[in-house]
């Protein structure tokens, strides 16, 4: 369970942060990473850095298990309090920590750390009454917030088969979290278009939905998706890596102007992104007063800022008295 956390006008609450840790992300996963950094070093006519090389430095970057790293980071950067999401890998790559081991490494890091993160939980459909079981475990005993999707992994985000799992979110006032767009390049991207999603939204109205990386990819989808459906959101998680004419801080200026600001919600995903920037320099772009927040109202700000996300877990308070107080 994680302590108050202090609210005020530049509190920063980063909705999408992955825990570098080897033992919870398959090994195929940083191999890939490592292949699409060397190939576009080449293909860009950079300096020629081995494979080998990259896979080494990422792999030492993927050794955080205790989150100790993550905290000095963030501390560093300002930011107060994050969400951790733990995919659910295991049906397409193994981790060396099986499931419920995964789970019980997440609930040490928010030990070590009180008050400093909230954890979405992952879940596949495919994993029968064990997965359903496990998830009802880390909501009980460990107190997780919310539930993360990885739909990429090999099914629709309105799966039958996860109904279960968001009627417990529902009873429990839990978010959910769904992967949008691409991934590393093993798995099925045509399971991240985001309408894909608006079957579960209708079937449970109570339930809010995050689109991941939603205001990064797809974004017109996505943003259709929140004007429309009440329970829809998105976070801007991974938008430093998106092309674009202007850069991607005017991209995502354009989307803070749309009216939808009540939307939206501040996420890095980080750790993702080591290797080329840090999560302070990340977060300066989003001080009041900065580009990307021109003509955005400081209130609109604060809503992007940790409002938005602030609101849904709390809702998980007002449910069962339980999880993140704010």
């Amino acid at each position: 369970m994680t302590t108050p956390l202090g609210e005020n006008t530049e509190t920063v609450v980063d909705g999408h942060i992955n825990l570098a840790s080897d033992r919870a992300i398959p090994s195929q996963f940083i191999e890939q990473q490592a292949e699409n950094a060397a190939s576009r070093m080449s293909l860009l006519g950079g300096r020629g850095i081995s494979h080998e090389r990259i896979r080494h430095r990422l792999l030492s970057l993927y050794q955080d298990h205790d989150g100790d790293a993550l905290v000095a980071e963030m501390d560093a950067a300002g930011i107060a309090q994050a969400v951790l999401v733990a995919p659910d890998y295991s049906h397409v790559a193994d981790c060396s920590l099986d499931r419920p081991a995964i789970a019980e490494q997440h609930d040490r890091v928010r030990r070590r750390h009180p008050g400093r993160f909230l954890v979405f939980w992952g879940v596949d459909p495919r994993s029968g009454p064990a997965g359903l079981e496990l998830f009802e475990r880390c909501v009980t005993r460990y107190g997780f917030e919310g539930l993360k999707v990885y739909p990429v992994n090999g099914y629709s985000p309105s799966d039958p088969g996860l109904y279960p799992y968001y009627e417990l979110c529902r009873q429990r006032g839990l978010p959910v979290l769904s992967h949008t767009g691409p991934s590393w390049q093993a798995l099925e991207f045509r399971y991240g278009q985001p309408l894909l999603l608006d079957r579960a939204a209708r079937d449970f109205p109570e339930v809010d939905f995050i689109l991941g990386h939603g205001g990064v990819r797809q974004v017109e989808e996505c943003v259709d998706l929140c004007v429309h459906r009440p329970n829809v959101y998105l976070d801007i998680a991974g938008a430093q890596g998106v092309t674009h004419p202007d850069g991607w801080l005017s991209r995502l200026n354009r989307l803070f102007r749309l009216g939808v600001n009540h939307k939206i919600i501040y996420g890095s995903d980080w750790s993702a992104h080591r290797m080329s920037t840090t999560l302070a320099s990340m977060r300066c772009h989003f001080a009041n007063g900065q580009p990307v927040f021109d003509g955005v109202k400081p209130s609109h700000q604060r809503m992007i800022m940790h409002a938005n996300l602030l609101r849904l877990v709390a809702r998980r308070n007002s449910s069962t008295g339980e999880g993140a107080a704010v």
